[in-house]
């Protein structure tokens, strides 16, 4: 996903089900019997490339399963919720659906799904042992944000957080002693104010990306854009109008790009003038094809009051129109199995595994960036991202909002005011 921009990412079967895999076609429901499940995914060429490499890895331990998965590349989660709504509004309804945590409720909530609990019970010693392995803060939200009637629509799949990518030498460079944790927005600004006068870097993008660059910034202050259940906005409380105006601050005094327009982070920094990233897992995808795994430590986002992240997760249903629906949850065994975790963390995948026995092995340390396991620790204190039913609005809302203040249009609380106002409409 780009995860967040994306966000942007996954989470054997003991059964009998090839997938064949394609990204094309229609993606509507297959004809009952005859053994095809679709699907549709989030993901851009490169992240195609690794779930294809999946699809075809279940093929090797499946035969009687055909898959016909269609891979859309969308801006935002949010953005690819609206384009599956919109297809299965026309006829296009797929057997299973990749969703991220942007577009749980809404699907639950508009009975689209199956309820997995006869499957569940089926395989109950399979998914208990996979619901072990995994987060218990995974498990509990599954349940809270995503089961609107108490019923499981999802199995819960691989998750982002939110830290910072580093570029080293030019902390080294700059004389500052890079942290892996504890340290603050006032160490982080000391050391752009460095970086600036001994390299010319700047410090930080200052963009206005939902997920990556709105919400480390509020919860790294106790913020967010709404409470716990989603239902009251709290986007101008005075913690989050503090942290708009501390990025304000770096854009301001020249430690972060003026936002707006297209800005390469990644090869930046390559190039040496940007010192630091926001990203989950997938900007490790960048600095392996940068030649910069070496280069960069990933650490903890620089805290005003406490540890802080958002976190989003994917989740695989099934839906209510399916025709196969048992072939469809043989393919979500083989999803939430141990080999398919670690082959996807392997084969390029842009999210930490689900399973923490994956994410804690060289399958997702390998070929990464020192410091990956902290995109793992950071779901113990991680915020889920809000999303309320009409979620794509409302981080039109957000994004648009903060970008008028850090672009230097407007004042934090006046801005995040009227965004509020906005925001308590569309709940």
């Amino acid at each position: 996903m780009n995860r967040r921009t994306l966000l942007k990412g996954l989470g054997v079967a003991a059964a009998t089900p090839a997938l064949a895999a394609c990204s094309g076609g229609g993606g509507g429901a297959a004809s009952e019997g005859s053994n095809t499940i679709t699907m549709m995914y989030n993901g851009d060429a490169t992240q195609q490339k690794a779930f294809k490499a999946l699809f075809a890895e279940f093929g090797k331990v499946n035969s009687k399963i055909k898959l016909v998965a269609q891979g859309i590349p969308a801006a935002s989660w949010a953005a690819f919720s609206n384009t599956v709504a919109t297809r299965i509004a026309g006829g296009q309804v797929p057997d299973i659906i990749q969703i991220a945590t942007e577009g749980q409720r809404l699907f639950a909530s508009k009975g689209l799904l199956t309820p997995l609990e006869p499957f569940i019970e089926k395989d109950r010693a399979l998914v208990d042992g996979y619901l072990a392995d995994i987060d218990p803060n995974l498990k509990k939200w599954n349940t809270e944000y995503a089961s609107p009637d108490g019923k499981t629509y999802y199995m819960p799949g691989g998750y982002n957080t939110m830290a910072l990518y580093a570029r080293e030498d030019l902390f080294e460079k700059a004389g500052v002693d890079l942290p892996d944790k504890d340290w603050t927005w006032d160490d982080f600004r000391a050391a752009g104010e460095r970086i600036k006068s001994k390299t010319g870097a700047f410090l930080v993008p200052a963009a206005s990306g939902y997920f990556t660059d709105v919400m480390p910034w509020l919860t790294t202050n106790g913020a967010s854009t709404f409470d716990e259940q989603w239902a009251t906005p709290t986007f101008d409380s005075p913690e989050a109008v503090e942290a708009a105006e501390f990025v304000r601050g770096l854009v301001e005094d020249g430690l972060a790009p003026k936002p707006g327009g297209t800005y390469d982070a990644p090869t930046q920094m390559k190039q040496g003038k940007l010192a630091t990233l926001g990203g989950g897992r997938w900007p490790t995808l960048n600095m392996r094809d940068l030649d910069m795994v070496d280069a960069v430590r990933i650490v903890d986002w620089p805290t005003k009051t406490q540890n802080g992240s958002p976190v989003g997760w994917d989740a695989w249903p099934i839906t209510k129109a399916s025709k196969n629906k048992e072939a469809a949850w043989e393919f979500i065994k083989f999803l939430i199995s141990k080999d398919a975790g670690r082959f996807y963390a392997e084969s390029g995948g842009t999210i930490v595994p689900a399973r923490r026995s994956v994410a804690g092995s060289s399958a997702f340390t390998d070929d990464a960036p020192a410091g990956s396991l902290l995109l793992r620790e950071a779901i113990s204190y991680a915020t889920p991202i809000p999303s309320p039913d009409r979620g794509a609005e409302c981080q039109k809302v957000i994004e648009e909002a903060w970008l008028t203040i850090v672009s230097g249009n407007g004042a934090a609380a006046d801005v995040l005011g009227s965004a509020n106002d906005k925001l308590a409409a569309l709940v």
